[in-house]
């Protein structure tokens, strides 16, 4: 099954008989307008847009999607990134950031893990969140949390 019909399949299906509700997603960052969308490349190894861009102000409170643990605090290419790590196989990043968590830290949809730094490049806003999602090394939608991933029907492959 392709990732990310299968994401929006984890996301969209409706626990029965007693299993745990899935985890709640939120917008990392408010205010927030959508600058930029997820444009996946073709092929893995060409360029694409791995993420959206939430236009917002410096200095905004940046917050976890979603339940999780912090599993990368760091700089990556000169830029301040966090990374946490969900239920079900989902991360979702967050950049460029100044951390206020350390990896290993506990979070809950919501909690504070940084401040948007300004600058980050092609951003028509003062700063903008660029915010990922991937499960293993697939990269998603981070949209698709929220209910508002654009959805694509993907011809079946053999053995799907």
């Amino acid at each position: 099954m392709p990732p990310v019909l299968a994401l929006l399949i984890a996301l969209l299906t409706v626990p029965i008989g007693g299993h745990a509700a899935p985890p709640r997603y939120d917008w990392p960052v408010s205010p927030a307008h959508l600058t930029r969308r997820f444009e996946p490349p073709p092929r893995p190894w060409l360029a694409g847009h791995r993420g959206v861009d939430l236009g917002s102000t410096a200095g905004a409170e940046v917050r976890a999607a979603g339940p999780g643990t912090v599993v990368f605090v760091g700089e990556v290419a000169g830029r301040g990134v966090v990374s946490i790590a969900h239920p079900g196989g989902l991360r979702t990043t967050y950049e460029p950031i100044t951390a206020t968590v350390a990896a290993g830290d506990q979070v809950a949809p919501g909690d504070p893990i940084g401040r948007l730094d300004a600058g980050h490049p092609g951003c028509p806003a003062a700063a903008c969140l660029h915010w990922g999602l991937r499960r293993g090394d697939a990269y998603l939608d981070p949209l698709a949390l929220l209910g508002l991933g654009r959805v694509r029907l993907l011809p079946l492959e053999a053995g799907d």
